[in-house]
């Protein structure tokens, strides 16, 4: 299992930019990949997002910093060697489709990855049930409430620190993915916090 986390200059795929990839391989944790990456030239740059992500829009413009696709290309050759490639993450489909859309960009014509992704929201809701819990649930929009902060939580772990940084993501998704489905620690980097059930 591939485990990713994307921050990008804004929510929509196909006219934001990738600004940075963290992931690692479920199956081989101290096999990781962080690389950040300039805006693709047109893309539309959310401040809201950069406030989620800490990068100031000179860092995600500097014309020194590789390029999105430059950026996809290297994630793509690091991933070559990972076995199962299914992609999971909190809120995966998102970061599946930044991938997706700067692949396309960057020309690349054989879209590596399945559609079909592994959701750390969905685990979470599972595991709540099984357990005889009720899954919150926003009043005000009346959806889900389970963002990655109140799965880690649940999981026994704080939250993710801000700014968001994607290896700091994807490290977290994959611990949520180890605690939920084996009901075991994976990461040094969460030692510390016991799981709570």
């Amino acid at each position: 299992m591939l485990v990713i986390d994307v921050e990008a200059s804004g929510t929509e795929a196909h006219k934001h930019s990738i600004v940075s990839v963290g992931a690692l391989d479920l199956a081989n944790p101290t096999d990781r990949f962080y690389e950040e990456c300039r805006v693709w030239d047109g893309a539309h740059i959310m401040d809201d997002a950069l406030k989620v992500n800490g990068f100031t829009k000179e860092q995600i413009t500097d014309p020194k910093k590789q390029s999105e696709a430059d950026l996809v290309h290297a994630f793509l050759l690091w991933s070559e060697k990972i076995p199962d490639r299914t992609l999971a993450g909190q809120n995966v489909s998102f970061d599946r489709d930044f991938v997706k859309y700067a692949c396309q960009r960057a020309g690349h014509t054989d879209w590596p990855f399945a559609y079909r992704t592994i959701d750390t929201h969905t685990l979470c809701w599972m595991h709540m049930i099984h357990r005889g819990l009720q899954p919150p649930v926003d009043p005000r929009h009346r959806r889900s409430a389970l963002d990655l902060d109140a799965v880690l939580n649940y999981c026994g772990i704080p939250e993710e620190p801000n700014p968001h940084n994607a290896l700091t993501g994807a490290l977290s998704h994959a611990e949520v993915v180890s605690r939920l489905l084996y009901g075991r620690k994976l990461l040094p980097e969460f030692e510390q916090y016991a799981i709570p059930w």
